[in-house]
């Protein structure tokens, strides 16, 4: 049997996904605030031919505690805004999908729009967007145009927190506000047909203003009339990822109605068998939805000393993905063995950057293309290209067609 190729994508932010990290000797602390890490790290990304790198990013400060900021000085805090930063990123690479996280809580889905639609102009058609919702109260006090209570979770049977009556009845708003903010944005981005600048100097038509169409959407939190300011995406419409563990009120619900990639927590074959299951059973509008799993990663010979060293200095992250550290190959085999399960892609967390990042790359990518489950070159020049998604068809022209 012919296995289909993996996906594979990196989660990048600070030093690393280990609280850590920046104490590693890999790693130069003093370079986390500067362009120059980051067009470092997203140049290893291209190097080992990921198909994405996404930005994390959140609208209050990393912090242990679950709702607040916890004051400690021993870790990194402190980001750049992702999608800013991966505009700046776009001009220094050529092929690798850039997927900046941007929350749709307390900010205005026509703003999120335009600014993955010019990362996707800037980038030539390599842009997406990480969907985030914020539930937590002290991230709220920043804006102070809604409250939203303090989560009180509890502790469930296996020992993982969850939250209360209350919380899941905001947790299910914001999500349905995030599927609202989603598609507001595809209309946004479908506003404007692909061929409706003329640019014409000899008869000083620029636009052609019948190819231009209000959106008029109208919901319980939004009402955004339209068009768009900037010009259809050059992908038609970017790449919407969602990251959804299965702590949602209904698990997997919004990443089946208004994603392109869901990226869940499996933790074992099996579990990521019953995920791929319950993802594919939730209703879609027919559009294609590729599952990536997500893992935390130390990699190399050396990987399990590195992540007893990071774990003496502080207490390991207490993960929704899976930990793991070993070997490439030892990597490889899990990856393809859960492929078995469904999963068609990773997005790995790297413990420590630069150390496992380029551990992915130069080691476990060859592994891989030894196997014959990873590209050896670069097929396409658009993100949508690189996961085997087609150009999206412009709902506006679609509609006009049919009244044809």
């Amino acid at each position: 049997m012919t296995r289909a190729p993996l996906h594979l994508a990196v989660a990048l932010d600070g030093a690393g996904w280990h609280p850590a990290a920046w104490r590693d000797p890999a790693v130069d602390a003093r370079e986390l605030f500067t362009a120059r890490h980051w067009a470092g790290l997203v140049a290893e990304a291209e190097r080992g031919l990921l198909d994405f790198v996404t930005i994390e990013d959140a609208l209050g400060l990393q912090t242990s505690l679950l709702d607040g900021p916890d004051d400690r000085t021993d870790q990194v805090r402190g980001r750049f805004d992702a999608v800013l930063l991966a505009a700046a990123l776009a001009p220094l690479t050529t092929r690798i999908g850039l997927v900046p996280t941007a929350t749709t809580t307390h900010t205005e889905p026509f703003h999120v729009a335009i600014g993955i639609a010019s990362l996707d102009h800037v980038s030539l058609g390599r842009a997406g967007w990480r969907v985030q919702v914020s539930a937590r109260a002290w991230e709220a006090a920043h804006f102070g145009r809604r409250e939203i209570p303090a989560l009180i979770p509890k502790r469930d049977t296996a020992g993982r927190w969850e939250p209360d009556e209350r919380a899941r009845g905001l947790i299910a708003d914001l999500f349905e506000e995030a599927a609202d903010a989603v598609e507001v944005a595809r209309r946004l981005w479908d506003s404007w047909e692909d061929d409706a600048e003329i640019r014409d100097v000899a008869t000083g038509r620029f636009v052609d203003r019948d190819k231009l169409h209000y959106i008029d959407f109208a919901g319980s939190r939004f009402s955004v009339k339209g068009p768009s300011i900037t010009p259809r995406p050059p992908q038609g419409q970017p790449v919407v990822t969602v990251l959804d563990h299965g702590g949602s009120p209904v698990p997997y619900e919004l990443p089946a109605r208004a994603a392109d990639v869901v990226l869940v927590t499996p933790h074992s074959r099996d579990h990521a068998r019953d995920i791929v299951e319950q993802v594919r059973s939730r209703p879609r509008d027919g559009h294609p939805l590729k599952i990536f799993a997500d893992l935390l990663v130390h990699v190399g010979d050396d990987a399990a000393e590195r992540k007893d060293r990071l774990d003496g200095l502080a207490a390991p992250p207490d993960s929704d993905a899976y930990t793991f550290a070993g070997t490439a190959a030892e990597l490889a085999d899990l990856l393809l063995d859960w492929q078995e399960a469904g999963i068609e892609g990773y997005r790995l967390r790297p413990g420590a950057t630069p150390p496992d990042l380029a551990a992915i790359t130069r080691q476990l990518v060859p592994e891989l293309q030894r196997r014959g489950a990873f590209r050896s070159r670069y097929e396409a020049a658009t993100l949508r290209g690189h996961l085997g998604l087609p150009r999206a068809i412009n709902r506006y022209v679609s509609q006009k067609a049919d009244i044809a």
